[in-house]
């Protein structure tokens, strides 16, 4: 069982037999009363979205999934292949399936896939990722008073803020959760 506090992104939880991935948290702390927690909920088998809202002493049973690792191989439309690092089984997700989560997905890159019953249901990644700077405009001097950023072109055609050094052929490391900059690998 989860607490309010162990409810966080990314995580499955487990409603009405069903398996619902968070895929936003607000806590919310009101003056006299508890605090609160206002999540939405993304259901994996059918896709549709929940909002629940969990107080202090509310708990919920995390899903019984399974975690595999597997390779992205590549997409085709709005389909994304991936294959199972232990018995090679290939198997696909659609654009809509995966949201945001697209922009990030490179050729040979490793992502745990969770299994419910037996059936791939959604990807995670990993919180941080490398990535290759593939264009990425001149810095303009004079142009540095304060965070001054600027914005570059990844190899997976991600748009990113980033600092004025970061130049093409960089490889740069990008926080999957938040969709910023972390730091020049």
């Amino acid at each position: 069982m989860l607490s309010m506090s162990e409810i966080k992104l990314g995580k499955v939880l487990d409603i009405n037999n069903e398996p619902y991935q968070v895929v936003f948290t607000q806590h919310i702390k009101v003056a006299r009363g508890g605090a609160v927690l206002k999540t939405k909920l993304k259901n994996l088998v059918t896709g549709s979205t929940l909002e629940k809202t969990f107080a202090g002493s509310d708990s919920v049973p995390e899903a019984d999934l399974q975690r595999k690792q597997a390779n992205f191989l590549y997409s085709q439309a709005d389909d994304f292949f991936f294959m199972d690092n232990e018995n090679f089984e290939q198997f696909q997700f659609s654009a809509d399936a995966l949201g945001d989560m697209t922009k990030y997905f490179k050729e040979g890159q490793v992502v745990d896939v969770l299994i419910f019953n037996n059936k791939p249901m959604s990807v995670a990644l990993p919180a941080k990722i490398e990535l290759l700077v593939s264009s990425a405009p001149d810095g303009v001097k004079g142009n540095s008073a304060g965070a001054a950023t600027k914005t570059v072109i990844l190899e997976t055609g991600l748009e990113l803020r980033t600092p004025m050094f970061i130049k093409q052929g960089d490889t740069i490391r990008v926080n999957t959760e938040t969709g910023e900059y972390v730091e020049r690998v």
